[in-house]
């Protein structure tokens, strides 16, 4: 009859595997980690071993998602009455500063005319470097933007001081009424318009109630401008019919509440 052997292991045999199997367990989880971290890192670009080009830092004139709006970073276009300053490294004689003119073009000391408008200045520096390239041999141009028409708001109608303004920072509509002298007494401020325009072809227009935004406090509801925004406030009723009623009349037939 065969005989079955029975093998015991003493306890430091057992502790032994214990510990082994600890550490290729171990192991295995740093191992799997890694992996993970890899496969995230190639979808994002911002690990060892990623894709670098799937993420880019923000620097100007980066091209974002074309479906949320093209360029991340737009560079400034050139525009007409922009003035610009051309210098050449080895022919300072052809240095010029020069005024974009209405129709878009400038006119290059020896070269002619060159169309610009709509071009950013890395692009512009290629326009006049390809210009003096039958006059100069290999132009080397360094290209500066010297005054550009600063970002306006324009507030019209019944305002202390109507015009057109600077847009510097962050402005509302509440504070642009302010800028221009504030609300007259003839003003109807229930009913401030906005216009904004969108295209050559397409004016947006909002209509604020400036009186109760004020009265309740909601000035998270005033509108923040934009470039080139005009803000109108109209006259109220009163004053419109006031110049053909005594004031006692007007006083007495109408409340000031209801506008």
């Amino acid at each position: 009859m065969e005989m079955k052997r029975l093998v015991i292991f003493g306890p430091c045999f057992i502790l032994a595997l214990l510990v082994c199997g600890s550490e290729m367990f171990a192991q295995s989880a740093i191992s799997d980690a890694n992996q993970q971290q890899t496969s995230r890192s190639g979808l994002t670009g911002a690990g060892p071993g990623g894709n670098a080009t799937a993420i880019k830092n923000g620097r100007a004139g980066d091209l974002g998602n074309p479906l949320l709006g093209g360029e991340r970073h737009p560079l400034y276009r050139l525009r007409p009455s922009d003035v610009v300053e051309i210098s050449f490294t080895v022919a300072p004689e052809f240095n010029q500063t020069l005024t974009v003119q209405p129709d878009g073009y400038i006119t290059l000391k020896d070269a002619g005319m060159v169309q610009v408008e709509g071009l950013n200045l890395a692009e512009f520096a290629a326009a006049v470097q390809k210009a003096y390239q039958g006059y100069l041999h290999d132009p080397q141009v360094a290209v500066s933007l010297k005054d550009f028409e600063r970002p306006c708001f324009i507030v019209g109608g019944e305002v202390g001081r109507p015009g057109k303004y600077e847009l510097r920072s962050d402005t509302t509509v509440a504070e642009a009424v302010q800028i221009a002298g504030g609300l007259t007494q003839q003003a109807r401020h229930s009913q401030v318009v906005l216009f904004r325009r969108v295209n050559d072809d397409l004016v947006e227009t909002r209509l604020l109630n400036l009186k109760q935004m004020l009265k309740q406090s909601h000035l998270q509801e005033d509108a923040h401008l934009q470039p080139g925004d005009m803000i109108f406030i109209p006259q109220n009723t009163i004053s419109k019919i006031a110049r053909y009623l005594s004031k006692p009349s007007v006083s007495m037939y109408m409340s000031s509440s209801q506008f």
